[in-house]
């Protein structure tokens, strides 16, 4: 059905194999039959999370992401371990990151980020019924715990204070689940 589109590879391998990502270097033939070059990066995937108070209030992070040299507004999210079933995921990651535990989990839906160069998948999660506790931040990682209403969410991405591309998707989501417009999953 797409076979007018579809590029093949023909040859390639790794270019760089880091702890975290690793970045592959392939020739492809494209549909008209011409070879060219492709770099991309393997991701193991990640999960997100939604989660909201029982005031309707969104439980956010700030930190500091290196690439950009700044701090960004975020939700909690996660790499996928091997393996790893994709809610357990989500549960270990925001208790981790935030601290909560959640009651209520609902797969709202998977997003590809940078699908140019990346193979890398999120599925987000909502999640409900929260109960406070104490992070557990891995070695290495700063975090501050946030919380706001979805309309000031909603506004801090349009004035550019939140840009994060996953914390944009999940607010322009809760929007509609709260409306009663979507379900998630």
């Amino acid at each position: 059905m797409d076979a007018h589109l579809k590029e093949t590879r023909v040859s390639g391998g790794i270019a760089y194999d880091g702890n975290f990502l690793k970045v592959h270097r392939d020739i492809i033939r494209l549909p008209d039959g011409k070879e060219v070059g492709r770099e991309y990066i393997k991701h193991p995937g990640a999960v997100v999370i939604l989660p909201v108070l029982d005031n309707g209030d969104v439980l956010l992070e700030r930190q500091f992401r290196y690439p950009n040299d700044r701090v960004f507004i975020e939700l909690p999210a996660g790499k996928l371990e091997t393996d790893e079933d994709h809610l357990e995921c989500a549960k270990r990651e925001l208790l981790e990151e935030t601290g909560y535990t959640a009651t209520q989990w609902d797969f709202v839906c998977t997003i590809h980020n940078a699908i140019a160069y990346s193979d890398e998948f999120l599925d987000i999660y909502l999640a409900r019924g929260l109960v406070a506790g104490k992070a557990q931040l891995d070695e290495g990682e700063f975090i501050e715990t946030i919380s706001m209403p979805l309309a000031d969410m909603l506004d801090a991405v349009r004035t550019g204070a939140i840009t994060d591309v996953k914390t944009i998707i999940g607010a322009f989501w809760l929007e509609k689940i709260q409306a009663g417009a979507w379900q998630p999953g």
